[in-house]
């Protein structure tokens, strides 16, 4: 009576276990796949990024090859910048989230194989983020050169020679003013050619203003990514040594079929070999047996008369 409880009540306990184990599985499973949707949606906002980077390099080769200030087009632009730091924001704060979370189970499931994936996820992700930043800050980086250059080039226009260096500190004074400065403006074009290079200079104090603020943001990221390189390159070697392993396995496989389809030709042909030979043979035993009759025959009628002559 005692070993039917203690049977029993090791039941219940391993049944408690698989019920726990199952609740677990389904919570990992929910888990990633929630995590998964996160991924998505982070590498849609990158993109995103990515796509407003290529409509700011053409604006600004709009407004650069326009001889006039266009206001509706710069409108445009800053709309774009302003979608871009928004969105750029959201997919620090993601990937911070993440990182955070990623850093607490680390100690309790260091070899969990989620937690591997959720790593992976994560550096290719930042990785992706920091190359699409790094491609806008050399795109406003660039601009800002060829609007310095189209201001040199509007200042030799209206007689003023300036140096390089005194051009970048005209440029980061922050004052238009001194641009203005002993330039006669009692034509239209000499009026057109100091607009501009107001226009011009706001727009690299706009550049630097939004550089400097995606400076923080840009050095956490890049310092992350420096961290996880390592991490990431080996990835990457392993991923492209199991995708040579398995075009390799492809191969040998297709190798495998070819040499089981002509050994099993073989195989036919050998059984068609044996089919013959026996058939050979019993052919051969027919005939024997047939003469071997027809020998006995004619040994025995010959007998046969003489029993009979012998009689009479």
């Amino acid at each position: 009576m005692t070993k039917d409880r203690l049977a029993a009540l090791k039941a219940a306990q391993s049944e408690d276990e698989q019920d726990d184990d199952m609740h677990m599985d389904t919570g990992n499973a929910q888990y990633m796949e929630e995590f998964f949707e996160q991924v998505d949606e982070i590498r849609g906002s990158v993109d995103l990024i990515a796509n407003n980077v290529e409509e700011v390099k053409k604006k600004h080769s709009a407004i650069l090859s326009n001889p006039v200030n266009d206001q509706k087009t710069k409108d445009e632009l800053d709309e774009l910048m302003a979608s871009i730091k928004r969105t750029a924001n959201k997919v620090r704060g993601k990937l911070k989230l993440i990182e955070n979370a990623i850093e607490h189970d680390e100690g309790q499931n260091a070899g969990n194989a989620d937690l591997r994936i959720r790593k992976t996820q994560h550096s290719t992700l930042s990785r992706r983020f920091v190359e699409v930043m790094t491609d806008y800050n050399k795109t406003q980086t660039d601009y800002r050169e060829r609007c310095k250059g189209r201001i040199q080039r509007q200042l030799d226009i209206a007689g003023k020679q300036v140096g390089d260096d005194d051009l970048e500190e005209m440029i980061e004074s922050g004052n238009p003013g001194v641009f203005t400065q002993g330039i006669i403006t009692d034509t239209q074009q000499a009026k057109q050619t100091l607009a501009d290079i107001e226009a011009r200079h706001n727009d690299i104090m706009k550049l630097e203003s939004s550089i400097r603020e995606l400076h923080d943001m840009f050095m956490d990221m890049a310092m992350l990514v420096e961290s996880q390189g390592e991490m990431v390159d080996r990835i990457e070697y392993n991923v492209e040594h199991a995708k040579e392993f398995v075009d390799r396995a492809v191969a040998d496989t297709k190798k495998a079929v070819q040499y089981q389809s002509k050994a099993r030709r073989k195989k036919v042909f050998i059984c068609l070999i044996l089919v013959l030979v026996l058939l050979c043979c019993v052919v051969a035993v027919v005939l024997w047996v047939v003469l071997a009759n027809r020998t006995t025959t004619r040994l025995v009628a010959p007998t046969s008369s003489s029993s009979k002559r012998f009689r009479i």
